[in-house]
């Protein structure tokens, strides 16, 4: 479990580690836990995952993990670009259903900090993408999670058509947002639009 020592950490947000640049190309320290906690990011990752997705369309998500096991996420992009996806699922939040999202490419360097109490999907805006993630608790397939990805009670405007989309079977039957039993508290802070921090 992460311990937020800031109220803006209880929610998502853009990290932008910053980029050394010369003629050789650039250098970034893309994990720093110092920096991070200094921004209010308090939480201890340990478990890195990646995936590689071969085209364009390709969809993951809506995931998360319940408590006991809830997992924050760090979301970086290693190749190609994708559009991340958040959506508010603690309970009796004000902006319970709603979402964010961001597009993040391996050119920006841009990542994403995805708090416990959010479900997290994205999909891939070209082909051959690799994505990297850290996650705040190892994965157990016990408390693994997630709700269906075009639930028309979130809403979310995905930018390919539904028959463009490349989802697991898994995926597809994840049930929709109004069957489920949300074990996340509300923090009272609502959801609020991206912001970005330099770390």
């Amino acid at each position: 479990m992460c311990v937020d020592s800031m109220r803006s950490s209880a929610l998502p947000r853009i990290i932008a580690p910053k980029r050394y640049i010369d003629s050789r190309g650039w250098f970034s320290e893309t994990f720093h836990q110092r920096r991070l906690r200094e921004i209010g990011i308090t939480c201890r990752f340990v478990q890195d995952n990646q995936s590689s997705s071969k085209r364009a369309g390709t969809l993951r998500g809506l995931h998360f993990q319940v408590p006991p096991a809830a997992q924050a996420k760090l979301i970086s992009v290693v190749r190609g670009r994708i559009l991340d996806v958040m959506v508010d699922i603690r309970r009796d939040s004000a902006t319970f259903g709603r979402h964010v999202s961001v597009e993040v490419s391996a050119e920006s360097g841009l990542q994403v900090y995805i708090p416990e109490g959010f479900a997290h999907g994205f999909v891939t805006l070209e082909d051959e993408v690799v994505v990297m993630y850290k996650a705040s608790d190892f994965y157990s397939p016990a408390h693994d999670s997630g709700i269906f990805w075009n639930d028309p009670d979130i809403a979310f405007p995905w930018p390919f058509k539904d028959d463009e989309i490349i989802v697991s079977d898994k995926d597809r039957q994840l049930p929709p947002l109004k069957e489920f039993v949300s074990p996340f508290a509300y923090d009272g802070n609502p959801l609020a639009p991206l912001s970005t921090s330099s770390a």
